[in-house]
């Protein structure tokens, strides 16, 4: 079968967006942030600026329509979006990551440009749906319980996957199950979201990252063409191999990315308050305080530091260096970590007007703390990089 990866020139990008420009998406997508926070509805109009913009198809070849972007300019554009609404990033994340050509190479090849033209035109929004109630994530082992069955005219597919970002406003699902054959293979089936036999149980109602809409998609006999298997495989087959480390590598620096823009939203807002907020027993605004001054530096310095390690990540694997799971996840640990930590110290500066509803801070804390819940988890992260140390 002829994948994705047969197209010559998957690799051809444009050239970067410029920096003013991305600055006024962030400032568009912020304007509506405390909306979509406190509706938690899927963020169409955000959305639909970034598919005005042409960016759906960020990671789409030139060939297709889109853009071509690598990993560092995808990253960046991510990074921009996310400071002005995560719950957005978090979307286009997912259909960024599986359009990218370091992900699709294993697609049926007339599948992926189907789908990438429709990235391109502004549409053919993609989800990858892999928890399940009883399974927990795939990234811990395990066989899922969603079945595909053979039929006639293609497969069948019956299961719950729970946490699906992104679940009222996709054009697409990507569905980890496993085949009915009698040596069950696994991978991802493709579905198209209005197809019969799908609901959708309004089950997200979170601390954080609200408009991501990570509802219960339930699959009663969804059919889907054969072809539509787009990557399946025996168990024991589902090892990274050659040029997988993109695929990890976007994974943990995406998620990096996501919440590292919400501590600089966070760090933007928190620098114009102290420099405006003059209490009358000081005289002087906040920010001339040697205290302040000092846990600020302390932010400034975790987000160079994100910087630099998501940045100098991103260029080596575009430059064809293989960035170890190992890796990639510490980057996760430490740069996620650093933005937690970051927002934290602007709600000890701020006390009360931190915690008030009507400055973004609180909205920005609940949302950088969900940065915990992506796997691979710290603790997963933590006992990886111990074991690969004792095994040097």
């Amino acid at each position: 079968m002829s994948t994705a990866a047969a197209s010559p020139s998957v690799s051809r990008d444009p050239g970067p967006i410029a920096q003013s420009a991305l600055d006024a998406i962030t400032r568009r997508l912020a304007a509506s942030a405390e909306h979509y926070d406190r509706s938690a509805e899927f963020p169409r109009a955000d959305i639909d600026i970034l598919a005005e913009e042409g960016l759906i198809g960020l990671t789409v070849p030139v060939h297709y329509g889109g853009r071509g972007a690598g990993l560092a300019e995808s990253l960046r554009v991510l990074g921009a979006i996310a400071k002005g609404e995560p719950s957005t990033a978090l979307i286009l994340f997912m259909t960024f990551g599986l359009y990218g050509h370091w992900a699709a190479r294993k697609w049926p090849i007339h599948i992926y440009e189907r789908l990438a033209r429709e990235a391109a035109a502004g549409g053919g929004l993609i989800g990858g749906l892999r928890v399940e109630p009883e399974l927990g994530t795939p990234v811990r082992g395990g066989l899922p319980k969603t079945v595909a069955r053979r039929t006639a005219a293609g497969w069948s597919i019956t299961g719950n996957k729970i946490y699906c970002t992104g679940s009222t406003g996709l054009q697409w699902f990507s569905v980890w199950a496993r085949t009915d054959e009698q040596q069950p293979r696994v991978g991802n089936f493709l579905i198209a979201a209005d197809s019969p036999g799908i609901s959708i149980v309004p089950a997200w109602d979170h601390l954080g990252m609200r408009a991501t809409v990570s509802h219960e998609v339930i699959f009663s006999d969804t059919p889907t063409p054969f072809d539509h298997a787009l990557d399946v495989r025996l168990p024991a087959d589902w090892v990274a191999g050659p040029g997988d480390h993109l695929s990890l590598a976007w994974n943990a620096l995406g998620i990096s990315t996501i919440y590292d823009g919400v501590a600089r939203a966070a760090r933007d807002w928190l620098r114009d308050y102290l420099k405006e907020r003059t209490p009358s027993n000081l005289g002087s605004a906040l920010a001339t305080l040697p205290r302040v001054q000092e846990k600020f530096g302390e932010i400034e310095a975790m987000l160079y530091t994100n910087r630099v390690l998501i940045e100098t990540a991103a260029a080596r694997a575009d430059d064809g260096a293989t960035l170890s799971a190992v890796e990639a996840n510490n980057i996760k640990y430490v740069t996620t970590g650093n933005s937690i930590r970051a927002v934290e110290i602007g709600l000890q500066l701020t006390g009360n007007p931190g915690l008030s509803r009507k400055n973004p801070l609180e909205r920005h804390y609940r949302d950088v703390l969900c940065s915990r819940i992506h796997s691979p988890q710290d603790d997963t992260i933590l006992t990886a990089a111990a074991r690969n140390a004792f095994e040097a």
